[in-house]
């Protein structure tokens, strides 16, 4: 059982993520047909900030709560996890991803057409170029505060919780109105099975990955303690 708790961790911690933070887009939507105010942007952004943040203290003990295929990438490309343990952490990450937008899909089944169970998407007049842009540097800066509040040994204790909270939250804040801020490729691929809508989903992996990975490196090579010189 010890050997599987880190891909149960992985599958819990992105299960929250979706349900918390796809679900706050859903509660907005009822909430609006409702006639009532919503959550807005920044309502759903506290949301996400909170739930990671709670993830991480909850969780990252057993195993690091990367909960984001392209944080556990950056830690492959940086040799901090085995490629064999990576592939296990990501299709963890992606079946706790697919279990919440499936549990939406029974609590908000009118959200499945009209905002397909908070899917993060493109907003209108984006182009893929800008929105792999977008994904890209919020994700850069998600996993910068990773690897330099989770990772580097010499970051005081017990703040990277808050640390990734607080740069979630400002990602959905600014990438919002963009992309919807996923910063996750989970995040965009639980809702998207569960209610059938892939439009422009590449993006969500593209931009992603690619910023966890320039993130990743950069701070191995310029700031990590044993970088080489």
């Amino acid at each position: 059982m010890d050997n599987y708790r880190p891909y149960i961790a992985e599958a819990l911690g992105t299960f929250a993520l979706i349900f918390v933070g796809a679900g706050a887009v859903c509660a907005d939507h009822v909430l609006r047909q409702n006639g009532g105010a919503g959550l807005g942007l920044l309502g759903i952004s506290i949301a996400v900030g909170l739930v990671v943040a709670t993830m991480v203290y909850a969780l990252g003990y057993i195993s690091g709560c990367h909960i984001n295929p392209a944080a556990t990438v950056a830690f492959w490309v940086t040799n901090r996890i085995e490629a064999n343990k990576a592939v296990f952490f990501i299709a963890s990450q992606l079946v706790g991803a697919v279990a919440g937008g499936y549990l939406l899909g029974i609590l908000f089944p009118q959200a499945i057409a009209s905002v397909h169970l908070g899917v993060t998407s493109l907003g209108k007049g984006v182009t893929l170029s800008q929105g792999i842009l977008m994904e890209f540097i919020i994700t850069f800066l998600l996993v910068l505060v990773i690897f330099a509040t989770a990772v580097d040994q010499r970051s005081p204790r017990g703040f990277a919780g808050l640390a990734i909270g607080i740069v979630m939250l400002i990602g959905v804040m600014v990438g919002g109105p963009i992309t919807g801020g996923s910063m996750n490729p989970a995040r965009a691929f639980g809702p998207a099975v569960a209610s059938g809508f892939f439009v422009n989903h590449l993006v969500y992996w593209v931009g992603p990955i690619l910023g966890g990975i320039a993130a990743g490196l950069l701070y191995d090579n310029a700031f990590a303690e044993n970088r080489k010189r």
